[in-house]
């Protein structure tokens, strides 16, 4: 028998796409177009996303997903010996089945509080790397939004991409989230001075609006050589790449991109705000669309009830730490009933 519950808040994909992606795939569903990426759509998407970043010679691809993106972004850049440094929560470290360690890089993390990467942590595992008996750190990896919805500042990103430059460290970022990070009232950069500041980044579209796709962006001219050959090799050149261009054709018509991601960011903000007003603590402040609450282990299991959402950790046996997520499509209504029936059994 289906389960039955009134809303999950496990993750922001668990919706199909927004309606009008859905309308623009079926109106050019039987228009014959050439395979692998190279159709008109797919080109079109791309000329948008060169100009939304101001940058008329950066390469874009679409991938499917974004451990696909990682994989091939750090497998297509780093050499044999060559090691990427993350922050300890970051998503290649934790969530994707050792993706990249199977490719023979190493992942050097530095614990965080917030999951944020700073100069001085980068600084402190570079230093700890001091001759060639150990793997050579060659990339530094963030992520914004972070896997714990927090998002990077302007200075914060520009000492990193300073320091990386100065280092000949390639920076790359995980944009999986990067419509809410942008969108998110704690944000200081724009899509353009994001670009500017990495050397190859991806556009989220699977958590943002897209029913598949992220479009990996490569700014620095020495990464672009072959870079559909390693594609090809790790099954990410689609015969109907197609699929992908039509999507992000039509998520960056009229902003709707952006539009989605701050509904991603409202809602997860009057969630914060009312869990918070009930006496409840995070792990850190939410910045986006990401929240960890800290709830007693009886409150969630009554809430199980009714909504889905992640248990992350167990704090003692009186109280864990969840993981909410809101999405593109999250109704502010079904807010209001979660937080109804958090305040009647709290």
């Amino acid at each position: 028998m289906k389960e039955m519950i009134r809303y999950s808040f496990r993750d922001d994909y668990s919706e199909g796409c927004h309606p009008s992606v859905l309308k623009k795939l079926e109106q050019t569903n039987l228009l014959q177009q050439i395979g692998y990426g190279d159709d008109e759509y797919c080109n079109e998407a791309k000329e948008i996303i060169k100009k939304q970043i101001n940058n008329k010679n950066a390469d874009v691809h679409f991938v499917s997903g974004g451990t696909q993106a990682n994989l091939l972004v750090i497998s297509s850049i780093l050499k044999p010996y060559e090691s990427v440094i993350s922050a300890d929560t970051g998503h290649i470290n934790v969530h994707e089945a050792g993706a990249i360690e199977a490719t023979g890089h190493k992942i050097s993390y530095a614990v965080t509080e917030d999951g944020i990467l700073r100069v001085d942590d980068i600084k402190t595992i570079i230093e700890e790397h001091t001759d060639e008996h150990m793997v050579k750190p060659a990339m530094v990896y963030i992520s914004d939004a972070t896997e714990l919805g927090t998002v990077y500042k302007k200075n914060n990103l520009m000492e990193i991409s300073k320091f990386c430059k100065e280092n000949n460290l390639m920076l790359y970022l995980d944009g999986a989230r990067i419509g809410t990070a942008l969108t998110s009232v704690y944000n200081e950069l724009t899509l353009e001075e994001v670009s500017n500041l990495v050397d190859v980044f991806y556009i989220g579209g699977t958590k943002n609006g897209a029913l598949i796709g992220e479009a990996i962006v490569i700014n620095n001219d020495k990464l672009k050589e072959n870079f559909r050959f390693n594609m090809k090799m790790r099954g990410a050149l689609l015969a109907k790449g197609r699929i992908l261009g039509i999507q992000f054709l039509e998520l960056f018509k009229n902003n709707l991109f952006f539009k989605l991601a701050e509904n991603s960011n409202k809602t997860a903000q009057k969630l914060y705000n009312g869990i918070k007003e009930l006496g409840y603590e995070f792990v850190v402040k939410p910045e986006a669309n990401l929240l960890f609450p800290i709830f007693p282990n009886n409150i969630i299991q009554k809430l199980l009830n009714n909504y889905r959402f992640h248990r992350i950790k167990k704090i003692n046996n009186e109280k864990s730490i969840v993981r909410m997520v809101t999405s593109f499509n999250t109704p502010e209504t079904i807010i209001d009933e979660f937080l109804n029936d958090l305040k009647k059994i709290t």
